[in-house]
């Protein structure tokens, strides 16, 4: 019934957990393929995917790019995009079953998924940053490219999909689907923390919020990655 559609670049470190996370949705047979689409990895990313039993594909490296690649490639009627480092908590197929079901029945409107955002460190920044992206997709259903996106074919290929953009498309494509399509799921997307850590909080949501603000003055976004380095 799921495609589920991982980029990756290096992603080595979190990419074991992520696909772990997918297990007992196999087994229950909701998730039907994981596809990883690898944008030139040097370090072990291919070697876990091909344990784990993933589906490889290779891309030239963009998230972007990436992504709409899998979504080419996919087989099945409903599609998950989950970047390397998420984890999905224990439970979610359950939430994410009942989703599909109501939207394929008929008994919701047609609509795309994303999970809670949570940072998978302690302190009081973590939690801060938490609340925030919870405002801003709850008020500006705006969510972050961490929290997933769970949408059907039908839905995605009504929107264009996603565009072969170096940053922003996950902001690019929520726009387009627009704020009554887009439903907050109660299951969390544990996140790493480690680039907020290397980069420091503070800068990072500064920078965050910066690339936002170039997106919406319309700034090119192969300017954008530029900034965000």
């Amino acid at each position: 019934m799921i495609s589920v559609v991982v980029p990756t670049l290096n992603a080595e470190s979190g990419l074991a957990a992520c696909l772990s996370a997918l297990v007992p949705a196999t087994v229950d047979g909701l998730v039907r393929e994981v596809i990883i689409v690898d944008g030139g990895s040097t370090d072990r990313t291919l070697r876990i995917a091909d344990q784990a039993g993933a589906r490889i594909l290779c891309s030239p490296a963009g998230r972007g790019c990436q992504l709409q690649a899998g979504a080419e490639a996919a087989r099945f009627t409903w599609m998950l995009f989950l970047h390397a480092d998420t984890v999905l908590e224990p439970g979610w197929e359950r939430e994410v079953g009942a989703f599909v079901e109501r939207i394929e029945m008929g008994t919701r409107p047609e609509a795309a998924g994303v999970f809670r955002f949570v940072l998978d460190d302690l302190g009081v920044f973590p939690r801060l940053i938490e609340w925030g992206v919870a405002m801003r997709t709850s008020i500006l259903r705006l969510p972050y490219g961490d929290q997933g996106l769970l949408i059907s074919r039908r839905l995605y290929d009504h929107i264009g999909g996603f565009r072969d953009m170096p940053l922003m498309e996950d902001v690019d494509i929520i726009r387009r689907l627009g704020r009554s399509r887009v439903r907050v799921l109660r299951t969390a997307a544990v996140t790493s923390a480690v680039r907020y850590k290397r980069d420091g909080y503070v800068r990072r949501v500064v920078r965050n919020l910066g690339c936002l603000t170039l997106y919406y003055l319309r700034v090119p976004p192969r300017v954008i990655a530029r900034f965000y380095g």
